[in-house]
């Protein structure tokens, strides 16, 4: 794809709104800068402020691409007819129940225990082993009602275990698990060791804690988890639609997908290696996504039950 840099990108950059993390963002922005000349602007902020601000501007569009933490996000978007169909000749690697006509993954991370290896509690293997009195009032959970995986992995475990996964939530709530706010809030306490555990937290930026130090641990139980894939869509209303496209393309080729590798996800393509367990490691919890009313009464019951 030819792209002039003179006539359009030097007056125009690219927009790029984006939920973390921001480090990999910006190495692709770079990465694409100069195989384009081509300029990126970049948002970054969680899932939800990007949406906000999304539907704040649908009035005058600022973004031309967004990259999401959420497959829901995209979704819905998608129903919505706010997304430009696009294919890249470089999503051949990535699996099919990963990309759509007009949605694919940046890149995956799952969901695990993560643990503090100096907590002096016992190393746990499965979800059920936070239940335990080694872990009474030493296990943390991000916030379902705040992180889209976190849900996911709720109806994960109801998926995968039927009624014994609410027997597991009521254990973990009897044991004193607390329901923190997203992700980072969960991990935090247990990094510091004021707790053991988080139960479902998000792999990459533990293992991205652990190579700055940390005494963190993740932990795939063998039971199962799920992923969380990152869609990358481009707007409908951009402007700079072959540029847009070129970025996708450029995310998607073996360079873009270190990067992500680098950032400790695991790559959309199977052809990349990462410094981390792959898909084909984990056993993945079948997550319904067709059903929103699914969602809804199971964020509800599990609101309900740590309310108590």
């Amino acid at each position: 794809m030819a792209l002039s840099a003179i006539s359009v990108s030097s007056a125009q950059a690219l927009t790029v709104y984006t939920a973390g993390p921001g480090s990999l963002a910006k190495g692709l922005a770079a990465g694409y800068e100069k195989k384009t000349g081509v300029k990126v602007d970049i948002f970054q902020a969680t899932t939800g402020k990007v949406m906000a601000r999304l539907e704040a501007e649908q009035a005058n569009p600022q973004a031309d691409i967004l990259i999401s933490a959420s497959w829901d996000t995209a979704e819905d978007l998608h129903n919505r007819g706010w997304l430009l169909p696009y294919q890249s000749q470089n999503a051949e690697k990535v699996p099919a129940n990963l990309k759509t006509s007009d949605y694919v993954a940046q890149g995956i991370s799952a969901l695990g225990i993560v643990w503090n290896s100096k907590s002096g509690t016992p190393e746990p293997k499965e979800w059920q082993d936070l239940t335990s009195a080694d872990f009474k009032d030493k296990v943390t959970t991000p916030d379902p009602a705040l992180s889209g995986a976190s849900l996911d992995l709720l109806i994960g475990l109801q998926n995968g275990m039927g009624d014994e996964a609410w027997k597991l939530f009521e254990q973990l709530k009897q044991n004193g698990m607390v329901v923190s706010g997203p992700n980072a809030q969960a991990v935090t306490p247990v990094m510091q060791g004021a707790k053991a555990a988080v139960f479902g937290a998000v792999d990459y930026v533990s293992y991205g804690n652990i190579a700055q130090g940390e005494s963190l641990k993740v932990i795939f139980p063998a039971s199962g988890t799920v992923i969380a894939p990152r869609p990358m869509m481009i707007l409908k209303t951009t402007q700079h639609a072959d540029d847009a496209k070129a970025f996708i393309d450029y995310v998607l080729s073996p360079e873009g997908q270190a990067l992500v590798a680098d950032a400790w996800l695991m790559p959309a393509r199977t052809d990349v290696t990462a410094k981390r367990p792959l898909l084909n490691e984990l056993k993945i919890l079948p997550t319904t996504n067709d059903g929103n009313s699914e969602r809804s009464d199971v964020l509800k019951r599990f609101n309900t039950l740590f309310a108590q």
